[in-house]
Formats: C-alpha cells, sequence, structure tokens
C-alpha cells in the first residue's frame, strides 16, 4: 500500500526490547495511542455556559470511546460531532451534578488506551455567613485576635482589611495579618478602638469580592499598661511541622505579642539561611522561594522585648509528586519470538506505587506465562503476536499520579514503501535534493537505490543514504538527470519504487536594475532581465519589492504602476516612491534578486521659522528662515518676495535672491509702504512652494531713494522738444506728493538752469532754436524732501522741416541677409538653425534681431499632396543660431533667415529645404471588440490620423485579467504586420474569461501609445445558443460591420482636417497683434534715443508662447525667465528652453536621439 505522497517519516526499528519512540504509518493496523486530551484539574466557574472534556485517539481500525467517573461506567450526555473522537460537552445546568474524576478509554480489535484522570471541580460563588459578632474588649497593652475565616474558593485570593469606608487598616510591627487573613494586634492602644474592623477577599478567578461583617475592639485604658513577657500569638506550642512540595515558596510565620512590641529573629539549625530567603511583614515572615530538597530541616523563630524571649521550631519537610526519571516509556515493535522489556523508571517522595494494566485492565505478574510483572518492568519473553497491545503504566503517591500508554506490536511484515511510485523530482543544478524511500518493515529491510537500471547500488561522496530511507544528492549535476530505483528487502519480501529526477538550470538575473535618480511627477523605469530553465517558464514570474512589500498591479483607471516582461514603469513619480527596490525572477525551484535605490529629485520643501528682525540702518531689516527638506537635490538660492498693501494688494514680487547655503537676508526697503515677506527655494528640479508670509512690517515714510530713468529727448517738430522719462513705480515714491523738477539749459551757452515742476513723466519745451543741443536733468520729490542729485543727459531740439526731410531718407530697413544658413535635425519634431550675422554696417540702425521662417512644403509620406504651413518666430539681439520646435516628423520643410531693425526686416536668406525623421504613429482613434466566441473575438480599429512615417503594422497585446482580483493572469503579444491590417481575429483564449486589449500602430521609428479595449469571451453554455441563432443573426452582424466601416471612414475624415497644417498660436497671435514698435515708427522717430541696442522685442514675441502673466496670490515666476539661462526670454543659442524641454522643476524629458545634420 503506498501514500499519496512522500511521507517524511522517521522509523527507529528495531529488533531489541530497547527500541525506542515509534511512529507506525496509519496504513498499518495499530491498537489506539492518546494524541488529544484534557488536562485536569478542570475548574468550572459559575459564568462559564459550558465545558468541554476531550479526548481523541489515532488508530486503525478508528478507534471507539468509552469514559468511567470516579471508577464507573459513565455515558456522556452530548458527545459531539465534528470528528474529535470521544469529546464531550456538559452545559452549565449539569455542571454540579458531574464532579468528580473521569477517565477515558479508546480501544479497538488490537488494544485499548486509556488517559490520566481528569478531575471536574465547580466552583460556587464563595460567601461569607450572616452572623452577629461580639465586640472584643481588652485592656490596654493586651494582644487582639481578629479572625477573618475567609470562604473557601479555587485559585489566588488577596485579603484586606478595611474601614467601613474602605481605608486601609495600617499594619507595622505592632499591627500584622497572617497568610490566613486573621488580623493580630501584639499589644492594644487606644487608637485601636473602632466599630467597623472589615474583613475582605478577593478571588481573581471568579473576579468577585466578598466581605466580612463589620467587628468591633474596644480598648480600656491603663495609665501606665505592665510589662508583659514576649510571646507567641502564632503558631501555637514549641514545634510545628511543615511538609511542602518542592518547588512551591515556604513561608514561616511567628506573630508575637507582648508590651512592648518584641522583635523576632530567625535561623536555621546547623547551617545558614539559604539566600533566597527573605523577610516580610516586619521580619515575622520568613518566605524562600521554591524550595529545594536541601531546604527541608529545622528553622527557629525569637521573640524577644524587655520582660523577656520565647522561641518557636519548624520542622521543614520538602515532598514531590511522581515524575519520569528520563522520559516515558515508549512504544516498540519487535519481531515474533523475541524478548520484550518495559521500563518505568519513576521518581518522587513519597516512593511513588508503580500500577501495571494491558488494555486498560489490571496486569498481574504470572510466573506461569511468558509474561512477567517485576516491580517496575514488564519482561515480555520469547513474544508472541497475540502479546501486542497497549500496555499503561501508572505511578502515583500521595501529591498526585503519572501515567503512559506504551503500544506494544508483535509481528513479522514484508517492507512497505509509502512513498508513492514514480515521484518526480526536480533540482536546480549545484543544489542538494533528497528523493523519498519511507519504508515500513519488521524486521527492518534493507534500502538501496540504483540509477538508470544499473544493477549496483549508487556509490559516490555525493550520494548520501539516509536512515529513513531517503536518498540525498550533494550539488546536483545535469549528468544526475534520470531514472532512479529504490528497493526494500527483509526476511519476509522485498518492494521496489521509482523516482525520476530532472536537473534544472538555475534562475540568474542578467540585466539587474540600476540606481537612478528620477524629477518628481516623471515616470520611472526599472528593468530586469533574467535568464531560467524554459521547462520551468510557467511558473517563471518577476516579482517587484519595495523596501519590503510587493507591488501588486492594480487595475484602476489611471493605474502608477506597470509591470510587464522584467520592466517595472512608476507613472507621476513622487516622495513615496522613494525607496530600496528589489527584483526577484523566480521559478517554483528558485529565485534570484537585485536590489537598485530609486532616488526622487522634487523641489525644495517651504522654508519655515520666518523671522524679521529690526536693524540700526533705517528701513532695512533682517530675514532669516529654517530651510525645508532639498529632496535629494541640493537649494541653489533662496527667493524672497515681498507684498505691500497700498499699490499691489495680493500681488508678489521678487525682492532678493539668496545663495542656497545662506538662509538670512538683508534687505532695503522703500518708504511708507506696509510690507509682508515670504522665502521659497529653488534646486535643480526648480522652485518649490513659498513659506508662510511674516506679519505685516510698515516703513516710515522718506524722500525718494533715485530719480527717473532712461531719459528721451526728441525733437519730434521744429522749435520744439519733448522729453519723456520712465517714472518711479508707485513702490518707490516712499511717501506721498510725489513730483518731478525737470531742469534744462543750451550746452555750452547757458550757465543758468531753468525749471520745471512735473507731476507727469513728460514735458515739452516750445520755443526751442533749431537742431540746438541741451542739457536735461530731473529729481525726484515727495513732501518728506529731494532724491539725490540727478545725472545730466544731452539731446538735440526739433530740425527745420527741409533738413528734416533729407535726414529722413537716409534712414531704411537692412540691406543684407544672412548667410551660410544650417539646420542640425535633433529629433522628429526640433532643429537647430545656424547663420553667419549680417555686418553691423548693413542694420542701418539698432539691431532688433533675426526671424526664422519655415513652411511645411509636403509629407513624405505623401509626395503629391502640398501644405502651405508657414510660421515663424523672433529672436532678439545679435545672435547666429536657434532652436525651431514643433515640427512635424516625416516631411519636407522650406526655411529661411532675415535680420530686422525698427524700421522692418531685412531681406531674406536663400532657402533652405530639409526632411524631419519618422516619428512614431498617433494613437489609433477606435478600437472595438465582437463576434466573441468562447476561444477567439474579433478586434476591429481605425488607422492613427497621423502615421507620422511609413506604418509598418501593428503591435497587439492581450492580457488575461482575473475577475476577481483584477490582477493580470497571463500576458501575449502579437505582431501584426501590414500597414492596411484593420482588423485581427484572435483565436487560442480562454473561455468565459475577461480580455484587456493594447493596440498600438508602429512605424521604423516604434510603435505609438496604445489604445485599451475590454472584453469577455463567451462561456460553454452559451454557445450552444448563439450556434442555433447565427443563421437568423448574420445580416444583424453584416449591417453592424459596414455601419462600423463607415463611421471609421468618418473619423479618419475628421481626424485629418483637424490636423491639416495651419498657423501656430503664435503666429496667430502676430497676425492679430503686430509689433507695436515695429509698426508704431513713424518719420519721427529716426533720433529717438534708447539705451539698449538689444532691447526684447514685445508684442509678437515669444512671450507669447507661455500665456497670461498669473497675478494674485501665486508665485511670480511662471514667466519664460524660468527656462532661460539669464533675464530673457531666451537662453545663449536663441533657444526656447521651457516649451520644448519641459520646465525644470515639472520633470524630465526625453534626450534627444541626436543631430542630424541636413545640408542646404
Amino acid at each position: 500500500m503506498r501514500l499519496a505522497g512522500s511521507l517524511q517519516l522517521v522509523l527507529f526499528l528495531a529488533l531489541t526490547s530497547r527500541a525506542a519512540g515509534l511512529s507506525i504509518p496509519l496504513e498499518v493496523e495499530q491498537p489506539p495511542t492518546i494524541i488529544n486530551q484534557t488536562s485536569g484539574p478542570v475548574i468550572v466557574l459559575p459564568f462559564d455556559h459550558f465545558i468541554t472534556i476531550r479526548c481523541e485517539a489515532r488508530a486503525n481500525p478508528p478507534p471507539q470511546y468509552r469514559w468511567t467517573k470516579d471508577g464507573e461506567d459513565f455515558t456522556p450526555p452530548y458527545i459531539t460531532t465534528n470528528n474529535t473522537g470521544g469529546t464531550f460537552v456538559l452545559h452549565f445546568k449539569h455542571l454540579t451534578q458531574f464532579q468528580g474524576k473521569y477517565r477515558c478509554y479508546a480501544f479497538n480489535k488490537l488494544g485499548t488506551a486509556i488517559t490520566e484522570e481528569i478531575e471536574l471541580m465547580v466552583l460556587n460563588i464563595p460567601k461569607f455567613p450572616k452572623e452577629e459578632i461580639d465586640p472584643v474588649v481588652v485592656q490596654e497593652g493586651e494582644p487582639i485576635i481578629l479572625k477573618c475565616n475567609p470562604p473557601q474558593g479555587m485559585g489566588r485570593r488577596q485579603i484586606y482589611w478595611m474601614t467601613i469606608d474602605l481605608k486601609q487598616i495600617e499594619q507595622d510591627d505592632r499591627v500584622s495579618m497572617d497568610v490566613d487573613g486573621n488580623l493580630y494586634f501584639s499589644n492594644a492602644l487606644q487608637t485601636d478602638s473602632r466599630q467597623d474592623y472589615c474583613c475582605f477577599v478577593a478571588f481573581s478567578i471568579i473576579r468577585g469580592i466578598t466581605q466580612k461583617s463589620p467587628m468591633a475592639v474596644v480598648v480600656k485604658s491603663f495609665e501606665a499598661p505592665p510589662v508583659r513577657k514576649a510571646g507567641l500569638l502564632l503558631p501555637s506550642g514549641v514545634q510545628t511541622e511543615k511538609m511542602l512540595l518542592k518547588g512551591r515558596d515556604l513561608k514561616l510565620e511567628c506573630i508575637p505579642e507582648g508590651f512592648p512590641t518584641p522583635t523576632v529573629k530567625w535561623i536555621k539549625l546547623g547551617e545558614d539561611l539559604p539566600p533566597r530567603k527573605k523577610l516580610e511583614k516586619f521580619g515575622k515572615l520568613l518566605a524562600i522561594s521554591a524550595v529545594e530538597e536541601r531546604d527541608q530541616g529545622k528553622y527557629m523563630c525569637t521573640a524577644e522585648n524587655s520582660g523577656g524571649k520565647v522561641v518557636h521550631y519548624f520542622d521543614v519537610i520538602v515532598e514531590e509528586p511522581p515524575k519520569w526519571l528520563t522520559e516515558p516509556p515508549q512504544s516498540q515493535l519487535t519481531v515474533i519470538g523475541s524478548d520484550v522489556h518495559i521500563k518505568c523508571s519513576v521518581s518522587g517522595k513519597p516512593l511513588p506505587d508503580i500500577t501495571w494494566r494491558r488494555n486498560g485492565e489490571l496486569f498481574e505478574d504470572d510466573p506461569e506465562s511468558n509474561r512477567r510483572v517485576l516491580d517496575d518492568t514488564v519482561v515480555l519473553h520469547n513474544a508472541r503476536k497475540e502479546d501486542s497491545a497497549v500496555y499503561q503504566c501508572e505511578a502515583s503517591n500521595t501529591h498526585g499520579s503519572i501515567l503512559a500508554n506504551i503500544n506494544i506490536m508483535v509481528m513479522n511484515v514484508a517492507p512497505l514503501i509509502l512513498t508513492r511510485d514514480y515521484q518526480e523530482y526536480d533540482v536546480i543544478l549545484g543544489d542538494h535534493i533528497i528523493m523519498d524511500c519511507t519504508v515500513f518493515s519488521s524486521p527492518p529491510a534493507t534500502i538501496t537505490w540504483a540509477k538508470d537500471d544499473a544493477p549496483e547500488t549508487i556509490k559516490g561522496e555525493r550520494f548520501l543514504s539516509l536512515q529513513n530511507g531517503a536518498l540525498q544528492i550533494i550539488r546536483a549535476e545535469k549528468d544526475d538527470s534520470g531514472v532512479y530505483v529504490c528497493a526494500a528487502f527483509n526476511t519476509e519480501g522485498e518492494l521496489t519504487v521509482t523516482a525520476l529526477l530532472d536537473v534544472k538550470d538555475p534562475t540568474k538575473i542578467v540585466d539587474p536594475p540600476q540606481d537612478v535618480e528620477i524629477i518628481s511627477g516623471s515616470t520611472a523605469q526599472l528593468t530586469c532581465q533574467a535568464e531560467y530553465d524554459k521547462t520551468l517558464r510557467s511558473s517563471f514570474e518577476v516579482v517587484w519589492i519595495k523596501d519590503g512589500e510587493e507591488i501588486l498591479t492594480s487595475f484602476e483607471e489611471k493605474p502608477r504602476y506597470f509591470m510587464d516582461d522584467g520592466l517595472l514603469q512608476i507613472m507621476n513619480v513622487n516622495l513615496s516612491d522613494q525607496g530600496i527596490y528589489t527584483c526577484i525572477a523566480r521559478t517554483s525551484l528558485d529565485e534570484d534578486n537585485a536590489t537598485a535605490l530609486l532616488t526622487v529629485l522634487d523641489v525644495p520643501d517651504a522654508p519655515k521659522n520666518i523671522a524679521l528682525l529690526e536693524l540700526k540702518v533705517p528701513r532695512n531689516v533682517s530675514l532669516s528662515w529654517k530651510p525645508g527638506s532639498d529632496h535629494n537635490s541640493s537649494v541653489t538660492e533662496f527667493i524672497v518676495e515681498y507684498e505691500e498693501s497700498q499699490w499691489e494688494p495680493g500681488r508678489w514680487r521678487e525682492l532678493q535672491k539668496v545663495p542656497g547655503n545662506q538662509a538670512t537676508a538683508e534687505l532695503a526697503l522703500n518708504g511708507h509702504l506696509n510690507y509682508q515677506f515670504r522665502v521659497y527655494a529653488v534646486n535643480a528640479v526648480g522652485p518649490g512652494p513659498p513659506s508662510e508670509p511674516t506679519e505685516r512690517y510698515k516703513t516710515p515714510p522718506a524722500a525718494p531713494d533715485r530719480n527717473p530713468e532712461n531719459i528721451k529727448i526728441q525733437g519730434h517738430l521744429p522749435h520744439q522738444m519733448d522729453i519723456t522719462w520712465e517714472p518711479l513705480l508707485p513702490i518707490e515714491h516712499n511717501g506721498p506728493g510725489l513730483e518731478y523738477k525737470v531742469n534744462y539749459r543750451k550746452l555750452g551757452v547757458e550757465d543758468n538752469w531753468k525749471d520745471h515742476m512735473e507731476k507727469r513723466h513728460s514735458f515739452v519745451l516750445r520755443n526751442t532754436s533749431t537742431f540746438v543741443p541741451y542739457e536735461i536733468k530731473i529729481q525726484s520729490r515727495n513732501s518728506h524732501g529731494w532724491g539725490p542729485e540727478p545725472k545730466v543727459v544731452t539731446g538735440y531740439s526739433g530740425e527745420d522741416v527741409f533738413f528734416w526731410h533729407c535726414l529722413r531718407e537716409n534712414v531704411s530697413v537692412p540691406t543684407a541677409a544672412p548667410r551660410d544658413i544650417a539646420v542640425e535635425v535633433i529629433n522628429t519634431t526640433v532643429l537647430r538653425v545656424s547663420w553667419t550675422p549680417v555686418p553691423p554696417a548693413t542694420v542701418r540702425g539698432h539691431l532688433g534681431g533675426y526671424n526664422v521662417h519655415w513652411m511645411r512644403k509636403h509629407s513624405l509620406l505623401n509626395p503629391n499632396k502640398s501644405f502651405d504651413d508657414r510660421q515663424s518666430l523672433s529672436f532678439p539681439g545679435k545672435r547666429s543660431h536657434a532652436i525651431v520646435p514643433s515640427l512635424k516628423p516625416f516631411t519636407e520643410y522650406r526655411l529661411i533667415v532675415n535680420v530686422f531693425n525698427k524700421k522692418g526686416n531685412g531681406p531674406n536668406s536663400d532657402p533652405v529645404t530639409f526632411n524631419t525623421p519618422e516619428g512614431v504613429p498617433e494613437q489609433v482613434p477606435i478600437l472595438t471588440a465582437s463576434n466573441a466566441q468562447k476561444d477567439s473575438i474579433l478586434l476591429v480599429w481605425g488607422p492613427p490620423p497621423e502615421a507620422n512615417g511609413i506604418l509598418t503594422g501593428y503591435l497587439l497585446q492581450h492580457h488575461l485579467i482575473n475577475e476577481t482580483t483584477l490582477e493580470v493572469v497571463d500576458s501575449q503579444e502579437t505582431n501584426i504586420t501590414g500597414a492596411d491590417t484593420t482588423q485581427w481575429q484572435l483565436h487560442g483564449l480562454q473561455e468565459g474569461s475577461l480580455y484587456r486589449f493594447h493596440l498600438s500602430a508602429c512605424t521604423r521609428a516604434g510603435c505609438g501609445p496604445p489604445l485599451a479595449q475590454e472584453s469577455n469571451t463567451i462561456a460553454p453554455e452559451r454557445v450552444e445558443g448563439q450556434q442555433r441563432n447565427t443563421s437568423t443573426q448574420g445580416w444583424v452582424i453584416g449591417t453592424m460591420c459596414a455601419v462600423a466601416l463607415l463611421t471609421l471612414v468618418a473619423l479618419m475624415a475628421c481626424f485629418v482636417r483637424r490636423n491639416k497644417g495651419g498657423k501656430y498660436a503664435v503666429k496667430e497671435k502676430e497676425d492679430l497683434h503686430p509689433d507695436v514698435e515695429s509698426q508704431g515708427m513713424n518719420d519721427d522717430t529716426f533720433c529717438e534715443y534708447s539705451d539698449s541696442d538689444e532691447k526684447p522685442l514685445k508684442g509678437s514675441s515669444l512671450c507669447s508662447l507661455n500665456g497670461n502673466d498669473t497675478v494674485g496670490d501665486s508665485v511670480s515666476r511662471d514667466s519664460l525667465v524660468d527656462y532661460a539661462d539669464g533675464e530673457g526670454e531666451f537662453n545663449e543659442d536663441g533657444s526656447f528652453i521651457g516649451e520644448y524641454s519641459g520646465r525644470r522643476h515639472r520633470g524630465s524629458v526625453s534626450e534627444p536621439s541626436g543631430p542630424g545634420p541636413v545640408t542646404a
């Protein structure tokens, strides 16, 4: 007979009567063995509703059960029916009548096993009897004894003496309580008189307290109580015998009486008191914990006062209940004709009596038979099969008993192999493997192993035969794979079993994940590629663990984790994603792991603890703060912002920049303003959130700190001079009543200055001479004083009309075009254009910058279709290259460059033609799943609106979904070749299952974003009904397909029309809002003064690409300055970094695929 699996049973079989422990498989007939029983005593509490008495045994045939109560047969009132053998339940209303000692008998035809006696005790709620207690009347100086006599109860109890209002009776060397709860007064005092001495007893096991009736004590006074010789209130007599069990705590008490109060001392006759001793209750109690045999002997206490002394002797005896000297006697399996010895080795004090039973019946010595009982040993001479039984050894003395069941099985049996035949074993190359061959036999069998039909036994240092018959192979090799045969034989017969071993290749991670730093909000990607034995493909999986917890696939609408084929993608990374990621590649046999650290870079946290401190210098304050976390990217600078409530309430403006290693700033403020301040930090990722604002700080008024700047002097008309200037900002007024004093005089002619007060920021000086130079200076003033001494500026009055027109003819647009135009394609949508700047003399005025114009000619996918999409960008200042964004992939473009000044544009450069490379397609517009069968589904889709290259086909992924947990059970990919394919019949699906499909269009540059769809295959019970309706529903399916195709055509037309070339938003704005300066120039602007040759453009400049500026309580940093290296709208190469590389604090962008030079 074989087991259905490999049983790891260790059988210690011997022919001698000294056999050790025995474990016999249940397939072999055997007598009962008790495996579960209730240990006594069982205490039933008043609030217990029922009690369960357990008795379970294993045997073959299955055992039957009977019970005895106090030695008499007992039929339980209720037997459980949950296969728990002889277990029965007693309910509350019956419990009292079932008090007693119980024993369980488990029996079958081969023998009977019994349990130790189980004592059942039902505990009633203990109460003091109601009684009238006479007052205790004594003379002062006499002793008092107040008896508690607590009611009997089970378990631990605590006794307290208190007054009726629950105030505890103080105890000391004169007043004390013994272990039984009685209260003793060595001598009475007047203060002991009271009417409410109460004894309280708390029983922890029932969680209850009971109280004795109050007792009164009356102490009659003496003027001077006489001396009373020391005596003992407890114990009485001269000597006391104290017996206790080994391991218990010894407590000896001597409570004295006498006046004055005696003192108590303790000794042990013949030796010192043990070091574990403790003196408690003011020396009246000697306690020794966990007594041992050496603690027995004579102890003496002495009570002594000025009147004399008294002694008492304690004879301490330590005994113990029965216990096994080593272990209980073990069951034995032996062959017919051998001698069996069963020894019951016990100890105890007094020495235990040993009782032997056979199958639960008393077993006595019989000199005439082969079964002898010799005190603690049973001998079975020349054992026969009928000597098989369960023998019981019970040892008992006055303190308890112990019992052992010993199964004696006398039999001869051929080998029985319990391991399943043709058991398959898999092991990883280099690991150890144990192949089982569990055998039961009597006498013990000899076990051998052979491989691949070889007659000889396997040998070698890597092959170990274990004691239980198994074969262990150390460091398995590929050649170890094969068929193994285990043979077991003894005098009664022989049996073999076959095992199959396959040595597998180990799992190994060959491309482990790498440590990565990622910007918050972007997508992190970790890869983990492994090699494994292909026969273990069904069990192979890659599991990702973060900080010790497994990452599970989520099927939310927008899941953050995507795992597929060793790839882990974390979408929209945040700080909580930072940590150690472990990739575990595992099969059913082994695994390999590798770890990587993901560091999340984010903008800094807001500074904290902002503090404002006034300085001695007027209108100067010091601002300090505590930096927040930099989130793994060092802070490069702190920005101090201010808001004032008078001119722009609610709008925050930058005041000062502070290096990132500094946490203080000294601020110079304007006067007559009500400020508040806040700080934010900037790191390589971007600016962080601002701190909480400070309390308001009001500055006193003062004279202006500066004068107007950017003074312009223009002579638009003869005999007139127009003077304009840039006024002070409202916050720079420093007080009320701001106005400007305009001083002027002819250069080199007049010595005295003429002045004029003006509240506006312009002044017209009339009746001037024609084209005469003037010196001009403008000074600020408010109600609190004048600004600093102003600087002198020189300008000319208006020219004569004839002279003006002559000069005007020499002013024009630039005359030269940029040369050497070259482009470098960076990726499918961005290129870099460069040129040789024009000579300065050809600009014919102040250099405004360069315009780059490009036109989309036609798609390389359809050369016959032409476009007329024209777009341009302006790049201010002197520069020789720029970045052109937002190109269409796989398209031919034409590009020109020209220079411009304030008058207009110069001639165009020679045109350059270039092509953009292929890109990935757009998402397919529609994906439908229809015609679902039990193992197939038809998928229909529309081509992508923009292929962005030569369409090579589609990538179809389908995932089998567990509809309960929504986890991916299995995933497969299908590469669909053919650009014209718009439907696919997917076969080999599981019936009645949920699938999720992802479809992406592909070019040679890669595959575009996927479109998802879900559908179910049909369950078997629905297939038959569908087949019956196929013929009648065919026309319906045809109609639906036609409608679907028409819908696809309409959608494609809409997408093509929507994506048809048009102007950029920038160009539209340029058309609607022409350059204010370039269009506003007229004949009067020839002599206009400017302090900068590279003034940033307005109107249709690139500022329009960033949208409107935000106003209000937001960080004023959402301008193009965020994307440039300096203060302007562009970086040094003229590129618009923000729009095409992503804001630095928004996350990272993909690196370009590399520049591709294009020749003109």
